[in-house]
């Protein structure tokens, strides 16, 4: 089982996100007010705050939402998880990854800040079967059964 530590919302692709603790997961859309959400297969981003601390350790001041992450997973090893696992967080809201990692695009400012990116190795994207309200401090698990 994991939590959520931070819940991150951009107007704009490609740049940090900032933490607002509490948002609202659409179904077949995303996090409400996110520039990423949409009809499509990465409606929302999660990353690890463990591949966080690992960039720390290199020395970069780092926050949640710098790497462009939606929600911010501790307990959870997010990459191992294979295409098609579902997500539940809370009591209501599931999720089913899409993709693990991405290609970093041509000019990524996350990558100028901070000299390297976590998100193309250990990022993971899912759509939003089910939403609600999506909350710091939410648990998160692995659904081992269709929901």
């Amino acid at each position: 089982m994991g939590v959520i530590t931070a819940v991150c919302v951009s107007k704009e692709k490609g740049v940090k996100k900032e933490n607002i603790g509490v948002g609202v997961l659409r179904e077949g859309h995303g996090l409400v007010g996110d520039a990423h959400a949409g009809d499509w297969h990465r409606q929302v981003s999660l990353l690890g705050e463990e591949s966080i601390a690992r960039m720390r350790t290199k020395g970069l001041e780092l926050a949640p939402g710098d790497f462009a992450e939606n929600l911010t997973v501790r307990g959870l090893q997010l990459a191992s998880l294979p295409v098609g696992t579902r997500l539940q967080i809370g009591r209501e809201i599931v999720l089913e990854i899409t993709q693990i990692g991405k290609e970093c695009h041509h000019g990524c400012a996350i990558r100028q800040l901070v000299g390297d990116c976590v998100m193309p190795r250990e990022g993971v994207f899912a759509r939003v079967l089910k939403g609600g309200q999506v909350r710091v401090g939410d648990p998160i698990v692995e659904v081992k059964e269709h929901v």
